[in-house]
């Protein structure tokens, strides 16, 4: 009743709150995490790209888990609201989603080996990566959509680095309600189905990795399972806190550092996990370094 009625159409992001010695120093660092993100996930494609011993339906989901962690790395520069809520929450759910798809790869490499080729062909790993981006762009459509109905009457500045929802609906002067539902019906079934899903994949997983005989076999195995068990960890662990968690539980500056894990921490993270621990990702790169270095 008391909140200032006039409409606002542009805002101010207040970021870290932090003393001005160290705006200098957290810029730097984040530059640097930008740089690493870019470059990291950069190199992984180009090494897909150009080593046929990496076109295999894993290397085809890691590209797409590269591509979008570039751009979910670069929506987090905000200029408008409503475009760039859109690719952040488009890119966010993209993600969840592929990173399923990429635990179900690794149950049929591991649990069906015969029958892998069948059943990854190429036309399904297409099928299911058009899935994941069409739904995804969708189901951030509609949180678009149900935001942008809202009337937003001031204060005019978002507590955020970017424009994240949460913080975008505290600036409505109307009932957010039915936003609040979508956002955690779409918390329910974007973060802790998926998880279910992974967990199950990895439980049958870790029961076929016993069954198998070589100590190089298991080896091989987990190295490239406990990749993605990492990644899985800190994307879904940072989104269910900050999006499912009572609101009273944690402070608006704990919620923008856990923000950084999963907008800015994990693109930089991804492709050092899967490069550092991946045997053929290591070889490709040394092959790239030789070809380039005898040419």
């Amino acid at each position: 009743m008391g909140r200032n009625q006039t409409w606002i159409t542009e805002v101010i992001l207040l970021g870290f709150q932090v003393e001005p010695a160290l705006e200098v120093f957290l810029f730097g660092l984040f530059l640097l995490f930008y740089s690493i993100t870019m470059m990291g996930n950069g190199t992984i494609l180009g090494l897909i790209w150009l080593d046929l011993r990496l076109h295999s339906p894993m290397y085809f989901f890691l590209s797409h888990l590269a591509i979008i962690d570039m751009s979910y790395a670069s929506s987090t520069v905000p200029k408008m609201l409503a475009n760039l809520t859109f690719l952040y929450l488009a890119f966010a759910v993209t993600e969840c989603m592929v990173l399923v798809v990429m635990s179900y790869d690794r149950y049929v490499a591991i649990c069906h080996p015969l029958q892998y080729t069948i059943i990854m062909s190429w036309r399904v790993c297409a099928g299911l990566v058009a899935t994941c981006w069409a739904f995804s762009f969708l189901l951030a459509l509609v949180h678009v959509v149900l935001l942008l109905r809202l009337p937003f009457c001031g204060p005019h500045v978002i507590n955020h680095f970017f424009c994240e929802v949460l913080s975008v609906l505290k600036l409505a002067c109307a009932d957010t309600w039915l936003n609040q539902v979508v956002i955690f019906a779409a918390c329910v079934f974007i973060l802790v189905g998926p998880l279910c899903l992974v967990l199950l994949s990895y439980t049958r997983i870790l029961f076929a990795i016993l069954r198998i005989q070589s100590g190089e076999g298991r080896r091989k195995a987990f190295s490239t399972c406990s990749s993605h068990l990492c990644v899985v960890g800190l994307f879904f662990g940072s989104a269910i806190v900050i999006y499912m968690a009572p609101k009273s539980s944690h402070s608006q500056e704990q919620r923008k550092i856990l923000s950084l894990f999963y907008s800015l921490f994990n693109p930089m993270l991804n492709p050092l996990l899967y490069s550092l621990r991946n045997a053929e990702v290591k070889g490709a790169l040394r092959r790239a370094l030789w070809k380039q270095r005898s040419m």
